[in-house]
């Protein structure tokens, strides 16, 4: 087609869209209010996009796990399991579980640019859902942590991993992940709103993370572990969701795991999303 017949038929849906536009500016009627989820759903499509227009975000959720997964393998697993295919059935739930809490801390981060940017001044004239920029930005970022997961288990299973749980032990733990990540974010939004730069959000996020995520059951059993240093690690949250993945993935017993998973979604959501929305309402 040429470039002469492109504006030919271009034109009639070019003069569709400006009649349309016309009716809309000439109607008395004022436009329905959108809902709280479509609006959430907009917010959501538009992180989306942020990925499709800079892809090179993906690293973080690609690369970066699977170099993670075959330099603790093969660096370790023949010293602490004694083959590194026995290590990695244990090691991959737990490695998930790290990289999807390592990407967790960029909503705080891309929250932190666009309040700095003036994009939530613009939000804020909108006859919308207020809380609907957040949640739109945390279900957006819940595609991020499915991406990382899914690479990270092809990559599993490539290595020689084998989930005896099967399909449903496999999608169950990713389901449960996903929650416990979805509340875990709520974290970072609030301090995406209390600091003054990505900068400053990023590195309080590594402080927290780096020692939240190696104190756990992620790399070894607790049970070698000193006492006072077990007794830490059996309480964190970090070390319920690895248990309850394994648990699901090797399809085992995990009621108790579970619960704790369950509980500490509940209590992140309420206590962070709350302080969140707080400042949100207050700053915003």
């Amino acid at each position: 087609m040429t470039t002469q017949e492109r504006t030919h038929a271009a034109a009639p849906t070019e003069s569709a869209n400006v009649d349309a536009l016309r009716e809309l500016m000439e109607s008395t009627r004022a436009p329905r209010r959108p809902g709280a989820l479509s609006t959430s759903m907009t917010f959501g499509w538009r992180a989306m996009l942020k990925i499709k227009h800079v892809p090179e975000q993906l690293f973080d959720v690609t690369v970066f796990p699977a170099i993670m997964t075959l330099m603790f393998t093969h660096l370790f697993g023949g010293a602490l399991a004694g083959s590194t295919t026995e290590y990695l059935q244990f090691l991959l739930p737990g490695m998930i579980v790290m990289s999807v809490m390592m990407t967790t801390m960029y909503t705080g981060t891309a929250l932190n640019i666009d309040v700095n940017k003036g994009v939530f001044d613009r939000f804020r004239t909108l006859p919308i859902w207020r809380p609907s920029a957040l949640v739109g930005a945390l279900l957006a970022d819940l595609v991020r942590y499915m991406m990382a997961s899914v690479v990270m288990i092809a990559l599993g299973y490539a290595l020689g991993y084998r989930a005896d749980g099967g399909v449903v032990g496999v999608v169950a733990a990713l389901a449960l992940l996903l929650l416990f990540s979805f509340s875990f974010s709520w974290v970072w939004t609030m301090f995406g709103l209390l600091m003054r730069s990505e900068k400053s959000v990023q590195s309080v996020s590594f402080a927290v993370l780096f020692p939240l995520a190696f104190t756990s059951n992620v790399f070894v059993d607790p049970e070698t572990m000193p006492d006072w240093l077990r007794a830490c690690v059996e309480v964190s949250p970090v070390t319920h969701l690895v248990d309850a993945m394994r648990g699901l993935m090797d399809g085992t017993s995990v009621a108790g795991p579970v619960g704790w998973v369950l509980l500490w979604s509940v209590l992140l959501t309420a206590v962070f999303g709350g302080v969140t929305m707080r400042l949100y309402n207050r700053k915003l």
